[in-house]
């Protein structure tokens, strides 16, 4: 009853943060007047109805998600590998996506270019150019990806999750090599737009790009779901879940697999997000005491979704119309439950 009774209070503050991200910001608007608009009966100012609809709408959506996304993320990695500080960020997979996007940013100047796509067989042009958001979206995706296909690799051939788990940490420590060195050679403007872009914000999502967005993170949310029965098994040892019948490896891989596209999709959409991932599974296992995944699941994914738009409501609360960057705000929920973990557990 327990578990039902807090499920229930961190809904409801979900929708108590959900609508104070759409009240509160650089300009405020009356509770009215955004009941009314999302409603369909606005009364007030037209541009009280295009700052909801096409910019606090759409971001309080991408952050409710990608915060359920990145502890779900965080949780399976966690169990899979049974290691309190495994997370996307440890693998890798989030400093593959920050490689991909600082080489189309800061090498090509923000453009993913296929020329001379006819090979010659043509006289026409047949080139293909994406440029822009959709340019920094592809190129985080496809590292992401990539970095997460090189992780599964080394999945099927190394038996010690302490080893995979010590190949993850280095092929991030090579991307975040690779990353300071294009930054070194690079100008002082890509420089400056990478970094904002590393600083991460759930306010780059579109009401458009949000309906790309939602299909691929309740997927992978929705699949997640599915193995809470392998990962109880998991639990109790790989011995004791393959009499149960679950194959260890191909289960691993899966794990990997959910992780890496949840990662990769939110990376993308928002830029590489600190701590969320990394401590939401600690703060859902305070709150439940158990390590059922029946239960420590859902409340993971609602904890995650919480503290998103907590901190992003937080990012935007200066009075004087700034948003503080979302990195800035996620380490100072993240870092202490990582100490306190690791004192708890000597």
């Amino acid at each position: 009853m327990n578990k039902v009774i807090i499920s229930i209070v961190l809904v409801v503050v979900i929708i108590l943060l959900f609508f104070g991200n759409l009240v509160w910001g650089s300009v405020s608007i009356p509770y009215g007047e955004v009941v009314g608009i999302l409603t369909g009966n606005q009364t007030g100012s037209d541009t009280y109805g295009y700052i909801i609809l096409e910019s606090r709408l759409p971001q309080a959506i991408t952050a409710l998600l990608s915060g359920a996304a990145l502890a779900t993320s965080g949780l399976l990695l966690q169990t899979a590998f049974r290691n309190p500080l495994a997370g996307p960020d440890v693998f890798g997979i989030s400093s593959g996506a920050g490689l991909a996007v600082a080489i189309v940013m800061l090498a090509f100047g923000g453009n993913i270019s296929l020329d001379n796509l006819c090979l010659g067989f043509l006289d026409e042009e047949c080139g293909y150019a994406i440029g822009g958001f959709m340019a920094i979206l592809v190129s985080a995706f496809a590292g992401a990806m990539l970095v997460m296909g090189i992780i599964t690799a080394f999945s099927a051939i190394v038996r010690s999750h302490t080893v995979l788990l010590i190949i993850g940490l280095m092929v991030g420590y090579l991307a975040s090599s690779a990353i300071s060195l294009l930054n070194f050679f690079s100008t002082a403007e890509g420089v400056k737009s990478y970094m904002i872009w590393g600083m991460g914000s759930f306010g780059n999502v579109s009401m458009d790009e949000v309906r790309w967005f939602v299909p691929f993170a309740i997927l992978g949310l929705l699949v997640s779901l599915l193995l809470i029965k392998p990962l109880n098994a998991m639990l109790l040892g790989e011995q004791y879940a393959e009499n149960l019948g679950f194959p260890i490896r191909k289960l691993r891989i899966a794990l990997l697999v959910i992780t890496g596209m949840l990662t990769a999709v939110v990376t993308a959409f928002c830029g590489p997000i600190a701590f969320i991932g990394l401590a939401t599974p600690h703060i859902a296992r305070l709150l439940v005491g158990t390590e059922n995944h029946r239960q420590l699941l859902p409340v993971t994914m609602l904890m995650g979704a919480a503290i998103a738009l907590l901190c992003n409501l937080l990012c935007s609360l200066p009075s004087d119309g700034g948003i503080v960057p979302l990195n800035a705000v996620t380490p100072l929920f993240g870092a202490p439950v990582i100490i306190y973990i690791l004192v708890r557990r000597r």
